[in-house]
């Protein structure tokens, strides 16, 4: 059984909960679908977390941003927040975002951040059509922050949530395992305060990080699962 985690966004308080409970389910490996950059000001013990288990990690379109320089088109939050990442982050953990992989495999499940036709940007609405054109049975992205399983005809497919900023309206951190036929859905508390409170000795004000209270993107709005 392997665990799968996306989105994590500078929150290293949510992170280390999340490996934690992994730990605890004594997973045979991670594997993290991306975006370990933006919104939270914890980048640097995020990378170091990752790299110190050898987590394979794909890039995520905030991963994108924070190692080219390139704005977000749609958020000046999130700007505001990957520049201040891009002041902080050691040299050797942006060159590590750099090089990550746009795709991963393991055995039968294929991941990627955003989805097969955009790697890094793309929300995926899973259907009978979009999988059949692929070829394959297992799929995992990220990108969405909202967690569910979704079960086609012939594929399944999961996004296990986002780790450090959940949209669904539930504020635990969000995470999968794929026991090699099922994904499963999990939930973990986490310290919320010392999330804030990070961002707080960072500078930031209370409204890039109240959302965390509520499991909402910045600025309190929920996400919602695509509508087959």
């Amino acid at each position: 059984m392997i665990g799968l985690i996306s989105d994590i966004h500078g929150n290293a308080a949510a992170l280390e909960a999340v490996l934690a409970a992994l730990d605890a389910q004594s997973v045979d490996g991670v594997y993290c679908l991306g975006d370990v950059g933006g919104y939270y000001s914890e980048i640097n013990q995020c990378c170091a977390a990752l790299r110190a288990r050898e987590i394979p990690t794909l890039m995520g379109n905030h991963d994108w941003y924070l190692a080219s320089g390139e704005p977000c088109p749609r958020s000046q939050s999130a700007n505001d927040c990957l520049r201040y990442q891009h002041s902080v982050i050691e040299p050797d953990h942006l060159e590590w975002l750099r090089g990550l992989p746009r795709e991963l495999e393991f055995g039968a499940l294929r991941m990627i951040h955003g989805g097969w036709k955009d790697p890094l940007d793309e929300y995926l609405e899973p259907s009978d059509e979009y999988f059949d054109a692929l070829g394959g049975r297992y799929f995992a992205t990220g990108h969405l922050h909202v967690q569910y399983v979704w079960q086609g005809k012939r594929a399944t497919y999961c996004n296990p949530g986002s780790v450090g900023q959940p949209r669904d309206g539930d504020p635990r951190a969000a995470f999968a395992t794929w026991d090699g036929e099922r994904f499963a859905l999990h939930r973990v508390e986490y310290d919320v305060d010392r999330a804030a409170a990070d961002m707080r000795a960072a500078g930031f004000d209370a409204y890039y990080y109240e959302n965390l209270y509520a499991g909402a993107r910045i600025g309190g709005k929920l996400s919602r699962r695509p509508v087959p």
